[in-house]
C-alpha cells in the first residue's frame, strides 16, 4: 500500500469541509467512495438551503444553465454555476463558487470553493482543492488503457505505488493551474499552486 497522505497539506480547508469525517482516508479511497459519501453528504444538507429531488441537491444560489445534464447524486453549492452542456455524473460534490463551465464533464469528484473547468474540460474520480482553475479544454485522466494492468500508480517519497483501484484521476492542491490543452495522467498528485503549462503532459509515472 503506498504510504498515508496528508490531504490537509493539499486542501487547506479539507478539515473545516463536511468531507472531515473522511480526513483519514486516501484520495483514491474517497473516489471510489464517491455516490456513497455523496449520498451520505445529502442526508445532512443545512435544511431550506437547497433545492433536493432525486437525489440531487441544488444550493438556491446556484446557476445551472439550460442543457446541463446533472445525474445524482450530486451536491452544488453556494454561488456555483454549471454551465449549458455540462455533463455531471456518478457522484460529485461542489463546494461553494465553483464553475463546471461549457462542454465540461465531471465525473466521480469532488471540488472544493472557487475550482473552475473554464469550458470543454474533463475531470474523473478527483479531489480539487480551493481555487484550483482548468483552462480550456484541459483534462484530469483518471484510466491508464495503455497497459493491461490498468490499476493507477501514485508517485510517493520517490518510488511508485499501488493504488489497488482501476480509476483515480487526481489530487489538485490548493490554487493550481492547469493550462489550455494540459493532461494530467492518471494518478497525479499536485501540490498546492502548482503550474502545468499548456498543452504540457503531467504524467507522474514516468521518471
Amino acid at each position: 500500500m503506498p504510504p498515508s497522505l496528508d490531504l490537509h497539506s493539499f486542501i487547506a480547508s479539507f478539515a473545516a469541509s463536511p468531507l472531515a469525517p473522511w480526513a483519514a482516508l486516501d484520495p483514491w479511497e474517497i473516489t471510489s467512495r464517491a455516490e456513497a459519501l455523496v449520498r451520505e453528504l445529502l442526508a445532512n444538507l443545512p435544511a431550506g438551503e437547497y433545492q433536493i429531488e432525486g437525489g440531487i441537491a441544488l444550493h438556491r444560489s446556484a446557476r445551472i444553465e439550460a442543457g446541463a445534464v446533472l445525474k445524482g447524486p450530486l451536491i452544488v453549492g453556494a454561488g456555483c454555476l454549471v454551465a449549458a452542456g455540462a455533463y455531471l455524473r456518478g457522484g460529485n460534490w461542489l463546494a461553494e463558487d465553483c464553475v463546471v463551465g461549457p462542454g465540461s464533464e465531471l465525473k466521480s469528484s469532488f471540488l472544493f470553493a472557487g475550482a473552475k473547468l473554464a469550458h470543454f474540460n474533463f475531470v474523473g474520480d478527483s479531489l480539487l482543492g480551493a481555487g484550483v482553475n482548468l483552462e480550456a479544454g484541459s483534462i484530469v485522466c483518471n484510466y491508464r488503457n495503455e497497459r493491461p494492468n490498468s490499476e493507477v500508480l501514485v508517485r510517493l517519497e520517490g518510488g511508485l505505488h499501488p493504488t489497488g483501484r482501476p480509476k483515480f484521476g487526481a489530487l489538485v492542491g490548493d490554487g493550481a493551474r492547469l493550462g489550455a490543452n494540459a493532461v494530467l495522467a492518471p494518478g497525479a498528485l499536485l501540490r498546492p499552486g502548482t503550474v502545468i503549462q499548456r498543452a504540457a503532459l503531467c504524467d507522474q509515472e514516468m521518471p
